[in-house]
């Protein structure tokens, strides 16, 4: 079970690691100062009444970025290995701090920089080869990368940490953080997978264990102001997506004969399925529709939680930039930052529910596609069960 879920847990590394590519940082919250100080006709609009852009502000603090911004401080960052490639230019690594406030940086003879909102390439490192931009192949530790490793360092300890306690021979269940954890992987086992999936429980448990502690590690981290924490994964559609993608690969490659068979020739009326293939043409498209709302469900959830609370710290500064200081004085501060604490409790909550729910409809849709039929002589599948409970 050890073995077999460091390795799991190494896979969705590398999937995510891939996703992320798709992703590179398409905004940097160095422009929050920048976008803070510009005047009212610089802002989103040219009509603002406020003297910075909320939307910047809140869009450059969701996405990706080349470096690790310092709490409170929109000036400074922890720089991260920029690492590029291209076949005319060839390896470069080099830090991050090297291209901030829009710097351009040499390294052997080749000149790199962060493109401006003018280029197709808008706030990603290209190459200036001959006076033209080249985007090189960019394998660039970004926070979300660098935090998707510090997610994957936090799995490993906690579950190898449970196992090291039981290998040890100690009879005596564990306390403190190992009891906790202890606490979550039973309950997610022995209320989720095993009544779904039954005497297959064992087989997919490493798996469905597995993208649970991910997804919560990673929806905890997210809500953390300060280092380790900060970095929007769950909120960002590339990751949920190679997730989702893992869980349609396992349900299609797993599934069995009557799986298939209930896909492309259904138990239903002739008329509905020959000549014009109606219900195949519901179940293909079924196959994809449930990967799509795993996707967009953890994403759009978390997604949104990040976005109220930093709407709702916001406030503080739109009603200063409007009232002055008789909106803090009014109470105004107040009232968000108690607002903004109410719903990072709620996210904790969210954190929790959305890593189960998604463990939850991975383990049915295991279940469905490893049904063999037994249900047709009485005997109904577990899955089945699960779905009408």
């Amino acid at each position: 079970m050890k073995k077999a879920i460091f390795i799991i847990v190494a896979v969705l590394a590398a999937a995510l690691n891939i996703g992320l590519r798709a992703q590179q940082p398409a905004t940097e919250a160095v422009a929050d100062a920048h976008a803070i100080e510009a005047p009212a006709s610089e802002s989103s609009g040219g009509d603002s009444a406020l003297p910075f852009d909320t939307k910047e502000i809140i869009f450059d603090h969701l996405g990706d970025a080349y470096g690790w911004e310092v709490p409170f401080d929109h000036h400074h960052r922890i720089p991260l290995p920029c690492i590029l490639y291209s076949s005319e230019t060839g390896l470069h690594i080099f830090s991050s701090a090297r291209i901030t406030d829009n710097q351009s940086y040499v390294d052997n003879g080749v000149e790199f920089k962060k493109a401006g909102p003018d280029s197709p390439y808008e706030n990603k490192i290209v190459a200036i080869v001959d006076g033209r931009e080249l985007r090189p192949w960019d394998f660039s530790i970004t926070k979300n990368v660098c935090a998707l490793f510090i997610s994957v360092v936090l799995v490993l300890w906690m579950v190898l940490s449970i196992a090291r306690w039981y290998k040890g021979g100690n009879a005596k269940a564990p306390r403190g953080i190992r009891g906790g954890i202890e606490v979550v992987i039973t309950f997610i086992y022995d209320s989720v997978i095993k009544p779904t999936l039954g005497k297959e429980s064992m087989r997919f448990a490493p798996y469905l264990l597995s993208v649970f502690m991910f997804i919560l590690v990673m929806n905890l981290t997210g809500l953390m102001v300060i280092f380790p924490g900060g970095a929007n994964l769950t909120g960002n559609i590339a990751v949920t997506l190679v997730l989702a993608l893992i869980t349609f690969f396992i349900t299609n490659l797993f599934g069995t004969k009557h799986y298939w068979k209930e896909i492309f020739w259904p138990d239903v009326p002739l008329w509905l399925k020959c000549p014009i293939p109606i219900m195949q043409v519901i179940e293909v498209f079924g196959i994809f529709t449930k990967p799509a709302a795993l996707t967009v469900r953890l994403f759009a959830n978390m997604m949104g939680g990040h976005m109220i609370v930093i709407v709702l710290t916001l406030l503080i500064f739109i009603f200063h930039a409007l009232f002055g200081s008789i909106a803090i004085a009014s109470g105004t501060a107040v009232v968000s930052i108690l607002f903004s604490v109410f719903m990072l409790v709620i996210d904790v909550l969210v954190s929790f529910i959305q890593a189960y729910v998604f463990t939850m409809l991975s383990t049915v849709f295991i279940g469905l596609a490893r049904e063999n039929g037994e249900h047709e002589h009485g005997h109904e599948n577990p899955a089945e069960a699960a779905v009408k409970a």
